[in-house]
């Protein structure tokens, strides 16, 4: 059985990407997902992860298989002491969203 616990929550940014909270055991940080403009590919990464000016990972954008189907971003954040893989939700407005991180 897979257990989904939600670590962050976002809200729609001016400049068109998400910003909001992370909240685990040892990471409790505002980031920002920042649109990604030098995308070469569709297998580039859509949101650059930045905490301040820094660039700590990536998220990709994907559809769920439900019906209908579901947008969503895989999250990837490249912490040394702790490497986070989650997946970020919207709600129906698509106005905030759920940082989930899957145990």
């Amino acid at each position: 059985m897979t257990r989904k616990r939600t670590i962050g929550r976002f809200r729609r940014s001016k400049q068109g990407g998400w910003e909001g909270e992370i909240n685990t055991l040892s990471i409790q940080r505002a980031i920002r997902l920042v649109p990604n403009d030098n995308r070469v590919s569709d297998k580039a990464p859509a949101f650059r992860v930045m905490l301040g000016w820094q660039h700590i990972g990536d998220a990709w954008e994907l559809m769920s298989r439900t019906e209908p189907p579901r947008e969503y971003w895989r999250v990837r954040i490249d912490d040394p002491f702790c490497p986070l893989s989650a997946m970020l939700f919207c709600d129906a407005e698509g106005m905030t969203a759920q940082l989930v991180l899957q145990v």
